[in-house]
């Protein structure tokens, strides 16, 4: 008897969703900083051994105000997981603002399918919060389970995977047993480099990036990649670049690395800047970069 099911992960920016799904699936495959918005994309993570196969989905934080064309297809993202779920985690923690959480809180409402709710961040809550929040929930969601978890320390998030499996139905793989998410090497290439940005870089900056890798060439002993950061304008360029090149020299060593540790070899990484103007309102090349 095999189960197979998607269980998908939705709350605001930076409750912690995409740190969930790398704890509960033993390997980083979701970027993470303390910016939030970091995750743009619906990216699966896929959870195999001999009788289970659970595909966990990572989606962007649900922004109630979308500035950009961008963050509207990255709220569509999140829309698209209500039409697959077998289970949904819904992630939150005592810095949630009510009125913030309410668009997704009445989506869920409405739902048939089952609801965990993980309270994330327990090392920063006291016992009493903890339990107010459940309550607090379970008013909400009066069918709903409750785990309070620290998914940054992995506190609880065995538990948590437990009882996820009890919700997993039967069914045949959706995936390949060997698969780990549904992404290729490219993708997380991009990610990569795109947490590097996230990371190194302030206030706008990180949003108005986005990298493309243009050549990926495996050879023998090392793999060759040359990607684009595309940004909004020529002063943001410049801030990427810095002087004489020490901002993106940086940037390349550190991704580099990173890259080097995910594909498991050698890596020569090409970085280049260039301007793309007002492009997360250019409906063209949002789907271009595979936000349509």
């Amino acid at each position: 008897m095999h189960k197979s099911g998607f269980v998908n992960i939705i709350g605001l920016p930076n409750v912690g969703k995409s740190t969930l799904m790398n704890a509960l699936i033993g390997e980083k495959l979701s970027i993470i900083t303390s910016k939030a918005q970091t995750t743009r994309h619906r990216l699966y993570g896929i959870y195999n051994d001999d009788d289970y196969q659970i595909v966990f989905s990572d989606t962007p934080g649900f922004i109630n105000k979308a500035a950009y064309k961008l963050q509207k297809h990255m709220n569509d993202f999140v829309a698209s997981t209500f039409e697959d779920a077998d289970l949904f985690l819904f992630v939150t923690h005592k810095y949630a603002k009510d009125e913030e959480q309410k668009p997704l809180i009445e989506k869920l409402q409405q739902t048939k399918v089952p609801i965990i709710v993980v309270i994330n961040k327990m090392d920063e809550c006291k016992e009493q919060e903890v339990l107010e929040l459940i309550l607090k929930y379970n008013q909400i969601f009066p069918t709903a389970k409750f785990v309070n978890v620290s998914a940054l320390q992995q506190k609880n998030t065995a538990d948590l995977f437990e009882l996820i499996k009890s919700y997993i139905p039967e069914h045949p793989p959706y995936f390949d047993k060997e698969d780990v998410s549904d992404r290729n090497q490219r993708f997380f290439v991009t990610e990569i480099i795109r947490e590097k940005i996230l990371e190194q870089y302030e206030k706008e900056i990180p949003y108005s990036c986005e990298v493309v890798v243009e050549e990926y060439k495996e050879e023998p002993h090392i793999t060759k990649i040359r990607a684009l950061i595309y940004v909004e304008r020529d002063s943001q360029k410049n801030i990427i670049i810095g002087k004489g090149g020490s901002s993106i020299n940086k940037l390349g060593t550190e991704a580099r690395k990173d890259i080097e540790e995910f594909i498991g070899t050698k890596v020569f990484l090409d970085l280049f800047v260039k301007v793309m103007d007002n492009w997360r309102n250019n409906e063209k090349v949002l789907k271009k970069f595979g936000y349509m």
